[in-house]
């Protein structure tokens, strides 16, 4: 997996840039909110994911312009591709010349991970946080994941839509019986999605981790399913009056969970700062190798400001980790990653970007 270039206009703070990458190490240094940041999410935004920093689609659009382009050559499975974001009202999506349905349909085209302080969140967030983690990161290898999701997620919607009236009409029952066998089915499919890829994750995580905690403690990650798949529509028939009360549906994957454990305690409720962090990047560098153990392609890191806040030693291990991955970092002082050799070092100013010679 290799970006080539970029070519970026009017996105966020930057009205027009055209950066050719090197094939390994590409560092993007600039004082804070010249438009580091907006570089590297503009390259996530083409793995057909959401922005890593929750933004809504009209924030892409610099200031006083009405529309953004994105437009990148990268290649995959040893075939050039041409990917194009135009974004107006919302984004839409050019993969070689076909205009896509949604920006999802890019999942799969170009696989990439993404670090950021707001990793974090994955341990300390909620729910919601750890189960968009796995979707991601699922989407990219297994884009018929993502429609599962739809589907999933346009029965739950239907589902709660009619659950309210269950208490007053239950002839309804004919309608969630319908949507409830959907949601059963494509359930049971996502949990089974996910619980393959922990196991992945749990074959690299506690080497990774240990390595990054210099050995003094053992990590462990557990997909907390509130059911099981295969007991999803009974479930579902059970809760129907409980349901109908609270005006939403309380079983199914939309409502699981990830447990870190730290020798054998939850990371989220009794781990440190540090720690947590630990556990963040150890989930990343984790799923960069399960993404290459299953697709065969080293997949894109992209590293958002995450050394300035790691001691030299978890600096070393990260980049030492990542050395055969084509790696975008940003930093506002270049000398912080000073100790690489070679690759290509980019001044981002005011929206502005040079490469420095």
């Amino acid at each position: 997996m290799l970006i080539q270039n970029i070519q970026i206009k009017n996105f966020r703070n930057i009205k027009s840039a055209d950066i050719s990458f090197d094939e390994k190490m590409n560092v993007i240094s600039g004082e804070n909110a010249q438009g580091k940041t907006n570089i590297i999410e503009a390259l996530w935004l083409f793995c057909g994911a959401k922005s890593f920093r929750g933004a809504k689609d009209a924030s892409f659009i610099k200031f006083g312009e009405k529309e953004a382009k994105t437009e990148i050559n990268f290649i995959s499975g040893g075939i050039e591709h041409n990917a194009q974001m135009i974004f107006l009202e919302k984004k839409n999506a050019v993969l070689d010349e076909n205009n896509l349905k949604s920006t999802s349909e890019l999942a799969g085209s170009l696989k990439a991970v993404v670090f950021s302080p707001l990793d974090i969140m994955l341990i300390n967030g909620g729910p919601d946080k750890r189960r968009r983690f796995l979707d991601v990161s699922i989407g990219q290898l297994y884009p018929k994941y993502i429609s599962l999701l739809r589907k999933y997620n346009r029965a739950l919607l239907q589902r709660n839509k009619i659950i309210k009236d269950y208490k007053y009409d239950p002839t309804v029952s004919v309608m969630l019986d319908v949507f409830e066998e959907e949601l059963a089915d494509s359930g049971s499919k996502i949990i089974e999605y996910r619980k393959r890829f922990i196991e992945k994750i749990n074959s690299y995580l506690p080497k990774i981790f240990s390595g990054i905690s210099s050995g003094r403690e053992e990590i462990s990650s557990l997909y907390v399913a509130n059911e099981e798949g295969n007991m999803l529509a009974v479930r579902l028939k059970e809760e129907r009056k409980e349901n109908s009360f609270s005006g939403f549906t309380s079983t199914g994957p939309h409502r699981d969970d990830i447990d870190f454990l730290i020798n054998g305690i939850s990371a989220k409720n009794y781990g440190s700062q540090g720690q947590k962090r630990s556990v963040a990047i150890s989930l990343k560098l984790s799923v960069l190798n399960v993404i290459y153990e299953l697709s065969g392609e080293y997949p894109v890191c992209l590293l958002d400001d995450v050394m300035s806040e790691l001691d030299e030693n978890r600096q070393k291990y990260i980049l030492n980790s990542v050395k055969e991955w084509q790696t975008f970092i940003t930093c506002c002082d270049p000398s912080n990653v000073e100790r690489l050799s070679g690759g290509k070092v980019f001044s981002v100013k005011n929206g502005g970007v040079e490469e420095c010679i």
